[in-house]
């Protein structure tokens, strides 16, 4: 005959050297909240992406095609249309979201394009303008209310727009520390470019896109130290982005309900 089985089972002793921490999870979020159709997020990134790409637009009609899609602003710009274009059809059709140093990088270089703008470009003499051409008030009828309307659209709308649908709209991408530098080869090899450029080109309005990098009238020195510290502070801002989204709360998660209940204990 076998022994009873006892009602309480006894804690086994732990065992010496041995550790009992658990191991963190790598479950996919998918895996506990699968992805679903969200048509109001992918009409409002359409809106975005229409809106960009018909800022651009209107800069390249009013101006020389080559100078205005060199311009830092514009490039950005149509690379967050192209992401964001993407990350409405995810969310049309319910699929995952973009990859989060894709998206990151986006949102990077619209907003580093904007605070540069406001910064160091809104109250250059003479003014600052991405096409070289007249200014937005000596123009008048609709060429002129496009002309006014085109630039805070690309400095200061879209990169709002771009920031809002980041914190409110998109998960948390869990982005690392690395990509930070990442993020940075293209900005480089665009100073470069722009550098270069200046150099090579002729004496004249049209041979530097921006007032900084004007050496004959700053001088090499000034115009290195500030290409750098533009780098180190894109740097700062890209390490920033990082650590806000790995604090922030996932914004699709905030009062979702999960499937399980506690129950009672049975018996």
């Amino acid at each position: 005959m076998t022994a009873p089985i006892p009602r309480d089972i006894p804690d086994l002793p732990v065992i010496p050297g041995r550790r009992t921490n658990l191991m963190p999870s790598s479950a996919p979020a998918g895996a506990v909240a699968p992805p679903v159709r969200r048509p109001l997020t992918a009409t409002y990134r359409l809106l975005l992406a229409l809106a960009a790409i018909a800022a651009v637009t209107v800069e390249i009609l009013l101006g020389s095609p080559a100078r205005v899609l060199s311009h830092f602003t514009i490039q950005s710009t149509l690379l967050l249309a192209v992401v964001t274009l993407a990350s409405a059809r995810h969310a049309w059709t319910a699929r995952r979201p973009l990859p989060g140093a894709l998206t990151g990088a986006a949102l990077l270089y619209v907003v580093a394009a904007a605070l540069l703008h406001h910064v160091l470009l809104a109250d250059a003499a003479p003014a600052y303008t991405m096409t070289g051409t007249a200014e937005p008030t000596a123009l008048t009828g609709p060429a002129g209310t496009l002309a006014a309307l085109a630039p805070p659209t690309l400095h200061t709308v879209l990169p709002i727009a771009a920031v809002l649908d980041w914190l409110l709209l998109s998960p948390p991408a869990r982005i690392r520390l690395a990509h930070a530098a990442a993020w940075l080869l293209y900005p480089t090899a665009y100073l470069v470019f722009t550098l270069l450029r200046g150099l090579l080109l002729p004496a004249g309005p049209a041979r530097h896109l921006y007032p900084f990098q004007d050496t004959g009238r700053h001088g090499h020195p000034y115009v290195l130290g500030v290409s750098l510290l533009l780098l180190l502070v894109l740097y700062c801002l890209a390490v920033t982005l990082i650590a806000v989204d790995r604090t922030r709360p996932d914004p699709l998660r905030l009062g979702a309900k999960t499937g399980f209940r506690l129950q009672p204990p049975v018996g």
